[in-house]
């Protein structure tokens, strides 16, 4: 699944120009560990999307959703994101996300060309999100990390109702997983994704298209009370968030 090139193409540092162009040739970086000094390319043979017109919804999760456990949000607390998904878990010790990849990212999301959703539970704690680059009408997933259930499946719900809306062509996942399988992700030969990431390229997906769109509708819950012991993250919610029974109607009409 490694590109032959894995070892010429090691390098320390990377910048936004250059990470945009590898997106747009099909490649992405990943470290070996959290303390490896440098980085590699990565260009699957076969890569995971989701398609998004295809994505399903299971019945739990949509029920999770809209029982309102969590409040949805975007881009309020991306260092908190990229970090949980660096963080070690039982099972998964290690990380690909070391400090340079972590820098590049933060700096990309400064740009506006990375993002993140939040999902954060009634005492404002930052409990699961994903992160990921977003190029043309193509969103590139990262990472996403999950504290408590169904957190970043409700956030993956929420990445999807939104690229829906914003007019997306392509959710790249990378690899395909059997935690992706079960929302509809496929995997595809390179040569296919690579011409469905230069369809994707060819277009412009809006990011904001579903904020302009619930402004003044009343598509934003208050927001949740973030007590002091809940620390920096919780600190970081922002005045608002997507109601989860909104995720599931953008879902269901935009099917």
């Amino acid at each position: 699944m490694i590109h032959p090139g894995r070892e010429a193409g090691r390098l320390r540092e990377l910048d936004p120009p250059l990470l945009l162009r590898a997106y747009a040739a099909g490649l992405f970086p990943m470290a070996d560990t959290r303390d490896s000094p440098d980085i590699f390319w990565v260009e699957p043979r076969r890569r995971g999307i989701l398609p998004l017109e295809e994505f399903h919804l299971p019945r739990s999760l949509a029920r999770t959703l809209r029982r309102e456990r969590f409040a949805h949000t975007v881009d309020a607390a991306f260092e908190a994101v990229i970090d949980g998904c660096a963080e070690a878990t039982p099972g998964r010790e290690q990380t690909w996300i070391n400090h340079t990849i972590r820098a590049a990212y933060i700096r990309l999301h400064r740009e506006g060309h990375a993002h993140s959703v939040e999902t954060w539970d009634g005492e404002g704690r930052l409990v699961g999100g994903l992160y990921g680059v977003r190029l043309g009408a193509a969103f590139f997933g990262e990472s996403m990390f999950s504290r408590a259930t169904d957190a970043s499946k409700c956030a993956l719900a929420h990445l999807v109702a939104r690229l829906r809306v914003g007019g997306f062509r392509l959710l790249d996942t990378q690899f395909l997983t059997a935690h992706l399988a079960r929302f509809g992700g496929v995997e595809v030969k390179r040569s296919r994704y690579l011409a469905l990431l230069a369809a994707a390229l060819a277009e412009r997906g809006d990011w904001h298209a579903l904020d302009r769109r619930l402004a003044g509708a009343g598509g934003y819950a208050p927001p949740p009370t973030a007590p002091e012991a809940a620390g920096r993250a919780a600190a970081e919610a922002p005045a608002g968030g997507l109601s989860g029974k909104l995720i599931v109607q953008l879902l269901s009409q935009t099917s």
